[in-house]
């Protein structure tokens, strides 16, 4: 297995806990310490890649913008 350094600073370990696959795109929801995230990949990625719920994996995020809200 090759190993490659990131960009991206975000990387968070989860668990899957879920899969949610549609026709190309998969929401695969992640447990992260208590804290609930979704990421929406390929269904073929995540057949290549093996994921399954109860599989530890790291969530990479890498964002330009980041929107905060309140309520008005």
């Amino acid at each position: 297995m090759t190993h490659m350094k990131l960009s991206a600073r975000n990387q968070i370990p989860a668990t899957i806990t879920a899969i949610n696959a549609g026709e190309a795109i998969a929401n695969v929801e992640l447990d992260a310490n208590g804290v609930r995230l979704v990421a929406s990949i390929t269904v073929e990625a995540v057949r290549d890649l093996g994921l399954e719920p109860g599989k530890t994996v790291t969530a990479v995020i890498k964002a330009s913008d980041v929107l905060v809200g309140i309520p008005d």
